[in-house]
């Protein structure tokens, strides 16, 4: 729109004003203007616009000078070959950023809004901005032993805790299909960790070592002294880098829906607990944590296992630390439960949105929405990776 504007200015100044300035200057801005919104043949057209006004005998009083006919058409052609690579670049990045957005909802596809007989909501929000995918997880599978879910939070943040988050789910979905209890998805989540840390610490170390025998033998035969003092730098400053973690961490909920039975099964393995959302009272469930997963420490009896038994209308809620941390910029953590209070109260007709609504949520998708909206009030913007999940569990007629 700029180069529009523009090229219309200077065609009225030069049509209105008796003396007339030198527009050679101003006119050869138009093409670059134009290259930046437009594509390299409408780019062409603003350059010959440009020319057409300082060459027409009806606009130009002066016979203009040789160097601004010059100068003009010189810019309009190297714009409309910038306008060009510009596209092309556009449309290599939408490109990219298509197959990025296609292979980060593989790893992390959305939530169904039902998975047999669980009702299901959920938020999740990246804290790496671009991103669909970051430190947290979760997922729900149907499985013979009824309605599996996982979630979770992997050490790190960002693209860094992508590769832990697509093994830990990848195990997930192999699990619930195959281990007959709940203590047995636990059990293959923590192996998948140590396997997968192990298989880094290994590469490491061959990296550290000299790398691969090719490598080795290029460093033997590098006898000239200013070449071998570069690999030495090189390797200094990979050294100082840091030490890399030898530990792949994470921490997990795990919950179990059995079909035909009023009950939910629970393990936590160091993560915070869900929340038993019965009517407008949030009660964290009363489960036992166990070790974070990936710590490989010994364990003599399997993960302990929580069945609460369920009533009709009851809702639970589970969520990453992302959201119990969010701060306000007094500092105060987001109370996440005092609000549940609030949000899933009845309200009085007229009273305000963000004080509950006309009747208590029923909808997971609903209450996770207006969980996210209260925190988002509460704290502005938030630093870390979030997911709040919600279930809602059809349960059988006593």
């Amino acid at each position: 729109m700029i180069p529009v504007v523009l090229l219309l200015a200077l065609a009225v100044v030069n049509t209105v004003l008796e003396n007339r300035p030198n527009l050679g200057l101003l006119l050869a801005a138009i093409p670059p203007l134009a290259a930046l919104w437009y594509g390299p043949v409408a780019t062409a057209v603003f350059g010959a616009a440009a020319l057409g006004i300082l060459l027409l005998p009806m606009v130009q009083s002066q016979q203009p000078a040789k160097t601004d006919i010059v100068v003009i058409a010189s810019v309009s052609l190297a714009s409309a070959f910038f306008a060009q690579v510009r596209m092309r670049r556009e449309a290599q990045l939408v490109s990219v950023r298509t197959v990025a957005e296609v292979a980060q909802m593989a790893v992390l596809p959305p939530l169904p809004e039902r998975v047999a007989h669980v009702r299901c909501g959920g938020i999740y929000r990246a804290a790496l901005r671009g991103t669909l995918v970051g430190g947290d997880l979760f997922d729900v599978r149907r499985s013979p032993y009824g309605v599996r879910a996982l979630v979770g939070d992997v050490q790190g943040h960002g693209l860094a805790a992508v590769d832990t988050v697509s093994a830990i789910l990848g195990a997930f979905r192999e699990a619930v299909l195959d281990m007959p209890d709940l203590a047995g998805v636990a059990d293959r989540l923590d192996r998948r960790l140590l396997v997968d840390a192990a298989d880094a610490r290994d590469e490491r170390h061959t990296r550290r070592s000299g790398g691969s025998p090719a490598a080795q033998t290029v460093r033997a035969a590098a006898d000239d002294r200013v070449l071998g003092t570069v690999i030495a730098q090189h390797d200094r400053r990979k050294q100082d880098d840091g030490p890399e973690s030898s530990e792949l961490l994470a921490t997990a909920v795990l919950l179990e829906f059995p079909s035909g039975q009023p009950v939910v099964r629970v393990i936590s393995r160091g993560h915070p607990p869900p929340l038993l959302l019965r009517g407008n009272h949030a009660a964290e469930l009363p489960v036992e944590p166990d070790t974070p997963l990936g710590l490989g420490m010994p364990v003599p009896a399997p993960s302990a296992t929580l069945t609460m038994t369920l009533r009709p209308g009851d809702r639970l809620l589970v969520h990453t630390d992302g959201l119990t941390e969010a701060r306000n910029t007094a500092g105060e953590f987001y109370p996440l439960k005092q609000r549940l209070a609030v949000l899933t109260s009845p309200r009085p007709n007229g009273a305000d949105a963000s004080e509950g609504t006309a009747r208590p949520p029923s909808d997971p998708a609903i209450l996770v929405n207006m969980i996210w909206h209260d925190v988002i009030t509460f704290a502005g913007e938030i630093q870390d990776d979030v997911a709040v999940l919600a279930f809602d569990p059809d349960l059988p007629p006593v």
